[in-house]
C-alpha cells in the first residue's frame, strides 16, 4: 500500500482544497492529512482559523479522498510523521516548492499546482471588502 501524506489548515474549505486532497490521493492508495491545529496556527503561524480544529477535522473526514486526519503541532513534525505512519509520498501545494526537499531522504517529494483561482486568503479578502 502506498502512503500519502499533506499538511494544511484547510480553513474555509473550498474547492481548491478539495482539488489538492484528489490529486493527493491519487499519488497513492491511503491519504493522511496532518492538520494544523488552533494551538499551532496561532502560536506558530499567527493566523485564528474560522472554523475551530474539531469543526475542519471533520469537514476533511467527510471527504472521501481522506483516509486518516491528524494533528499538526508544530513545524517540526514532518520527518516523525513520515517515520510514525509508513509514509511513501509527501504532497504539497507548490507554493511550498523546495521548502521540504529535506524529506527527500525519507520518502518521494511532490509540489502539486494549485488551483490558481480560489485560496482561502481571496475568500476573507473578497469578505471583507462587501
Amino acid at each position: 500500500m502506498r502512503r500519502v501524506i499533506t499538511y494544511g489548515t484547510f480553513d474555509l474549505l473550498h474547492y481548491g482544497h478539495i482539488n489538492l486532497l484528489r490529486r493527493a490521493k491519487a499519488q497513492g492508495d491511503y491519504l493522511v492529512v496532518a492538520l494544523s491545529t488552533d494551538e499551532f496556527n496561532w502560536n506558530q503561524k499567527q493566523k485564528k482559523s474560522y472554523f475551530s480544529y474539531e469543526e475542519r477535522k471533520a469537514m476533511l473526514e467527510a471527504i472521501r479522498y481522506v483516509d486518516l486526519v491528524i494533528p499538526e503541532e508544530n513545524w517540526d513534525q514532518k520527518k516523525t510523521d513520515v517515520e510514525k505512519y509508513n509514509i511513501d509520498v509527501f504532497v504539497m501545494g507548490d507554493d511550498w516548492e523546495g521548502k521540504f526537499d529535506f524529506l527527500k531522504d525519507q520518502c518521494e517529494v511532490v509540489y502539486l499546482p494549485r488551483t490558481p483561482e480560489i485560496s482561502t486568503t481571496k475568500i476573507k479578502a473578497e469578505l471583507h471588502t462587501k
